[in-house]
């Protein structure tokens, strides 16, 4: 034991990669390792320490009722929980089930569906516990990860921007993409990524969810000007963060 605070990073429906964007902090790291004790971090290390611990990562969303039942034991363990990635603040790309028949889904994909114990949607954490702080992206950003959990240790607020990739386009001097008609969600998602796509002249996927008071509405209708059909506007707002309220809200007002 030691008194040092203690970290745990959780695992539930996802494909791991935030996990990974904290073991690609590398250098930044170890210094982390010397500042916590980190107590269950499976991806990273065998050795699990019982709880409670002072902050909690937890990444995906919730998708069987066993999952419904564990994070309600981790919530009660942590002081404080984050939840990280898409998948965990918004459902991620298994939440596109939400608009559909899971069942139906099953069939078609497993040849006994009937041995699968699954939820009908996929969620975020904060539908089930209270989160402390939610952290975007697909993955989350390694700066962004490293800056909330040295806040956190510190004490202080996190210092994680609200405004969206169009702000990070300007500072990287990207041309705009939107401008010259390829579809964008920049002007609607939440900044952290550094604006990577549109700067490979690729519009946003949106992956970091929906910034500050999205004007989704105006966006659309600007896409509907520009000729892009109904069923192309839904498949791109129900993509890495379908779950998030404003990008699922507005992809149902756009029906065929």
């Amino acid at each position: 034991m030691t008194d040092r605070p203690r970290l745990a990073v959780w695992k539930f429906a996802s494909c791991d990669g935030c996990q990974l964007s904290l073991l690609e902090c590398e250098d930044e790291l170890l210094a982390l390792t010397q500042a916590v004790e980190i107590a269950n971090f499976a991806e990273a290390s065998s050795a699990v320490l019982p709880g409670p611990y002072d902050v909690s990562l937890v990444e995906g969303s919730i998708t069987t009722a066993h999952d419904a039942q564990r994070i309600l034991d981790v919530r009660a363990q942590s002081r404080v929980l984050v939840a990280i990635g898409a998948c965990a603040t918004a459902g991620g790309i298994q939440a596109l089930r939400n608009f559909g028949d899971v069942d139906a889904f099953a069939a078609a994909v497993y040849p006994s569906p009937g041995f699968l114990a699954t939820l009908a949607t996929a969620t975020p954490i904060s539908a089930h516990v209270t989160v402390d702080l939610e952290l975007r992206g697909c993955p989350v950003d390694k700066r962004q990860l490293l800056e909330v959990v040295a806040a956190l240790l510190a004490g202080r607020r996190p210092a994680i921007a609200g405004y969206s990739v169009c702000i990070e386009c300007k500072r990287r001097g990207n041309v705009c993409v939107a401008v010259q008609g390829t579809p964008c969600l920049g002007p609607a998602t939440h900044a952290g990524c550094g604006a990577i796509c549109p700067a490979f002249r690729r519009g946003c996927y949106g992956c970091f969810g929906p910034m500050e008071s999205p004007n989704l509405t105006a966006l659309t209708a600007q896409w509907r000007q520009a000729g892009m059909a109904p069923r192309a506007i839904r498949q791109a707002l129900r993509m890495f963060t379908a779950a998030a309220p404003e990008f699922a809200a507005e992809s149902e007002r756009h029906d065929d």
